[in-house]
């Protein structure tokens, strides 16, 4: 009897991060329209760091938006908040972030990370109960793998383990190679917000090459 070989991938779906949100209005005037656009799964919304109430406020106006689109809404940072906000889950900024926030986040929502900068690293966060890990994302000097060594470290994810992993693409090329090379979610931001034609034309873009990066992978592998 032939082995059966494992069932495809599924195509990667979009993580997008939201600008720094300040007032929520002018972000909250086109969500709906733009998440309706394309494949999102979830939404990292960044805060302007001010006091909680604030913060808390602004939680409560983007998440229901998002989670009627059909997409999870994940905090950036502040895990104590996302209960009080209404908010999915939170992303975390490394083990020791993460080790912290799993007890009030686990098991209803969502603990991802990111700040992996060796791969035992995010084994460890791995065997913690991290709910995906992100690899590519600029650190605090604003540096940042070359994109070859995000996608060799997807790669190297996805082969081996089971959480899925996160790809950060600062660019359509990007977005592409990653989903090629094993992300389950591609993770995009500010090349999205700053394209001159809007983020919605930005957003279409990105979700295709995606799905056209992954359906090309899977046919590599199927003539392999």
């Amino acid at each position: 009897m032939s082995s059966k070989s494992p069932p495809p991938r599924p195509a990667p779906r979009l993580y997008l991060a939201t600008p720094v949100v300040d007032d929520p209005a002018t972000l909250l005037a086109g969500l709906p329209d733009l998440l309706a656009s394309a494949d999102v799964a979830a939404v990292l919304v960044r805060l302007k760091e001010t006091d909680q109430r604030t913060m808390i406020t602004r939680i409560k106006a983007l998440a229901p938006p998002v989670q009627k689109a059909g997409a999870a809404l994940l905090v950036d940072g502040h895990a104590e908040l996302v209960a009080r906000g209404g908010a999915d889950g939170a992303h975390l900024p490394g083990i020791a972030a993460l080790k912290e926030a799993l007890p009030s986040l686990k098991p209803d929502r969502i603990a991802g990370v990111g700040g992996l900068t060796t791969r035992h690293h995010s084994m460890d966060a791995g065997e913690m109960g991290a709910d995906y890990v992100l690899f590519g994302e600029p650190d605090a000097k604003g540096q940042r793998p070359s994109s070859q060594a995000i996608a060799e470290r997807l790669d190297w994810w996805a082969e081996l383990f089971e959480p899925p992993c996160v790809g950060f693409a600062i660019s359509l090329e990007e977005a592409h190679d990653f989903a090629a090379s094993g992300a389950d979610f591609v993770l995009v931001g500010d090349f999205v917000w700053s394209d001159p034609r809007g983020p919605k034309a930005a957003l279409i873009e990105v979700d295709a090459a995606i799905k056209k990066a992954h359906a090309a992978a899977l046919a590599d592998q199927e003539h392999g």
